[in-house]
């Protein structure tokens, strides 16, 4: 997450130290969502929650400058500055079909969000919510058993899981 990898728009796929670093360049420095998605996962395995809501953060502001918020398949490494949007790579996938899933991935790796079937149990563990998301509410979690609705809010300096509604005994479980 140091400036050289991560450059406010996301984590380039060569530090910018590299000799053959290019923030134009496809593989050499620019910045791919799909791939961020998979690195914050990462992070979250490995208790990064904090980095995970960040790269989520700078993703989430990208998308503000594309049209319908649809992620491109990657832009350019440029270094985020005030009042700039990301630069776009010229040829890039607009929409894009693995970029349409880094979102969705981002937040379940923020919240932590698993589903243990056999036990009738959802677990969120150790979530948090990044900056732009105060509150969300997710409907239709579904296990054999049932589904569940839950809000997941910002409270205090943490995040609180409410179920609203369930439609058999499944356990929700937070895990701070």
């Amino acid at each position: 997450m140091g400036s050289s990898s991560f450059c406010g728009w996301g984590i380039r796929t060569i530090a910018s130290g590299e000799p053959r670093y290019n923030p134009m360049s496809y593989h050499n420095g620019s910045v791919w969502p799909h791939d961020n998605a998979l690195i914050a996962a990462g992070f979250a395995r490995y208790g990064r929650r904090e980095d995970t809501a960040r790269v989520f953060e700078s993703l989430f502001s990208a998308s503000t400058y594309v049209d319908l918020r649809r992620l491109p398949e990657l832009f350019c490494g440029f270094t985020r500055q005030r009042s700039r949007g990301p630069t776009f790579y010229p040829v890039a996938c607009s929409p894009q079909a693995w970029a349409a899933a880094t979102p969705l991935y981002l937040l379940l790796s923020c919240l932590g969000l698993s589903f243990e079937s056999e036990a009738s149990r959802i677990v969120f563990r150790k979530p948090v919510l990044p900056r732009f998301l105060n509150e969300i509410t997710l409907t239709g979690l579904s296990l054999p058993a049932g589904k569940v609705d839950v809000a997941v809010r910002r409270a205090n300096r943490g995040v609180v899981v409410d179920v609203l509604n369930r439609s058999a005994a499944i356990e929700v479980l937070t895990i701070n």
